[in-house]
């Protein structure tokens, strides 16, 4: 298995993407006593960073002695200390001799464009009594000749360690096996290796196992964090690992001890600030790419993943993990225009629509309650009937209208039963059948928050696009604080605060009295959108 192996916990640094840091001074000295309690080799204390304000409620400061002064009421343990700098954010004036603090060690993570910059300012940390400790942040990054560079450099100032870092957890099992076969292979034997994994693919702790069980005959170092708290999708969990080192390895870390910083310090942070496995983040590393990328293109609200993904792949490799707003949104913009040219379609339902009277179905319950007077105005009108996302069940149908894809789904086992045709917003990926027409979502949409993507703006603003100026309306019928009296179908039920609920009301209102202006809008059936009282 080995020659050694240590259990490092980053909580306070790593784990203050979380909260700014900002785990107050009794947390943080709390969190630093139970590590040390439970025999935790080596306790990251927090960032070393010269444009931080000293605060000691925050393990993130501007100099080594202002770091180890937040923590001078913790007692003595057997654990190595270790803080961390980001190269260039923290310079030499800044870092105290180690005779004048509490740390052991300093670990300093740098891009590979840094690398010999960062070496060098490693060395002088070295000089002044340190062990170092080199971090290769986004070592997908690096190419095997990269990779071996920097280790005839390294092995001539021997620092504590080296460590892989998956910054943003791209790393499968044999990717993590060829990095760490590559140093151990060139670095020096009495260099540790290091291991600091991210949780975008849910491998972290697997991959960390995986790590602890190669054979090597050099010190191996693995990073965790209470409750896996961390940067984006968080980390390997402390507790696991802890847990596997004492039955596989012959460890006796004291897990209740790490339990106990968990319940007391770790949860209620997680209470109020989420961390962990999630689509943004997955995203993000299925296409190796920066997740500010991803939290771009999910904030415009106007894309599918599928379009998300396909922007991704246009950008440049040298900028992956490199977060350039201006690159993200020249991507976006092309991909609006190039995407999905509906020109040809909006003139093709425009032909279709032109001179019919239409009436537009909504999923309320009144299409239940009142079906007999909408069936008769069917027969009566003979409108063209545009339902949205949804099926009315008994109702002439002749179009669906999609741009819901949490609702999309929910009409699919309907779907092949109708002749009806589907008209559908870009943010929509069809399943199976094409649509008959695909409309560009982002030229419907309205600028309101609460009503956005709200169905009926969207499609009103469609046939306003396409010359239509007279429709009518039925299930339409606005929201009441009795959940279960809004849709004709429960699955459709939205679960939101009623207070928010009373806004889409309001705006919907305003929209349609907007609308008026331009178009004539009927309501068959009692609609809040209309002043009309619901019982």
């Amino acid at each position: 298995m080995g020659k050694e192996i240590k259990l490092l916990d980053c909580t306070l640094r790593d784990g203050g993407y979380v909260n700014d840091w900002n785990f107050g001074n009794g947390n943080m000295t709390c969190i630093f006593d139970r590590l040390n309690r439970a025999g935790v080799d080596i306790i990251e204390i927090g960032f070393l960073d010269d444009r931080q304000p000293s605060n000691i409620n925050r393990s993130i400061q501007p100099d080594t002695q202002t770091l180890s002064k937040a923590y001078s009421k913790t007692g003595s343990g057997s654990a190595m200390v270790v803080a961390m700098i980001d190269y260039g954010t923290c310079s030499l004036e800044h870092i105290q001799e180690k005779t004048q603090t509490c740390i052991d060690g300093i670990r300093v993570i740098f891009k590979k464009e840094n690398m010999h910059r960062a070496i060098d300012f490693g060395l002088d940390i070295m000089k002044k009594g340190y062990k170092l400790f080199l971090q290769m942040v986004s070592i997908t990054s690096y190419s095997d000749e990269d990779v071996v560079e920097f280790t005839e450099h390294v092995n001539k100032i021997e620092p504590y360690a080296v460590s892989i870092v998956d910054t943003y957890g791209l790393m499968h099992e044999e990717q993590m096996f060829h990095y760490f076969n590559l140093l151990d292979k060139n670095l020096n034997k009495n260099i540790g290796i290091g291991y600091h994994s991210h949780n975008n693919f849910q491998l972290a702790y697997s991959n960390t196992l995986e790590m602890i069980k190669l054979e090597s005959e050099r010190m191996k170092i693995v990073d965790g964090t209470l409750y896996g708290m961390g940067k984006s999708a968080g980390n390997a969990p402390l507790e696991l690992l802890a847990m596997y080192l004492n039955k596989n390895e012959k460890k006796e870390y004291n897990i209740d001890q790490i339990l106990e910083a968990i319940d007391a310090n770790i949860m209620p942070i997680y209470a109020e600030h989420y961390w962990g496995y999630s689509l943004q983040f997955y995203i993000a590393a299925e296409n190796d790419c920066h997740p500010n990328y991803v939290k771009y293109l999910l904030e415009k609200k106007t894309l599918s993943v599928k379009d998300i993904n396909t922007i991704l792949s246009e950008i440049e490799s040298d900028f992956k993990l490199k977060f350039n707003k201006k690159i993200i949104e020249n991507l976006y913009l092309k991909y609006l225009i190039d995407s999905v040219n509906d020109v040809c379609y909006v003139d093709s339902l425009a032909r279709e629509l032109e001179g019919k009277n239409l009436l537009i179905i909504g999923p309320g319950k009144s299409i239940v309650d009142r079906r007999e007077k909408v069936s008769r105005f069917i027969k009566e009108c003979n409108p063209i009937t545009i339902a949205v996302n949804f099926i009315p069940d008994g109702l002439k149908t002749d179009f669906i209208f999609i741009s819901n894809s949490k609702r999309y789904p929910l009409t699919l086992p309907a779907l092949g039963n109708t002749s009806a045709k589907t008209i559908a917003t870009s943010n929509i990926t069809p399943i199976n059948t094409p649509f008959d027409y695909t409309i560009r979502f982002d030229s419907l949409i309205t600028d309101s928050d609460e009503i956005w993507d709200n169905a009926l703006v969207i499609l009103l603003n469609l046939l306003l696009k396409i010359g239509v100026h007279s429709v009518s309306l039925a299930g339409f019928d606005g929201f009441t604080d009795n959940m279960t009296k809004n849709y004709a179908d429960s699955n459709y039920i939205l679960h939101r605060d009623y207070s928010y609920l009373n806004t889409v009301n309001e705006r919907l209102r305003d929209k349609i009295k907007e609308y008026r202006d331009k178009m004539n809008i009927t309501f068959i059936t009692p609609s809040l959108y209309d002043g009309c009282e619901m019982n």
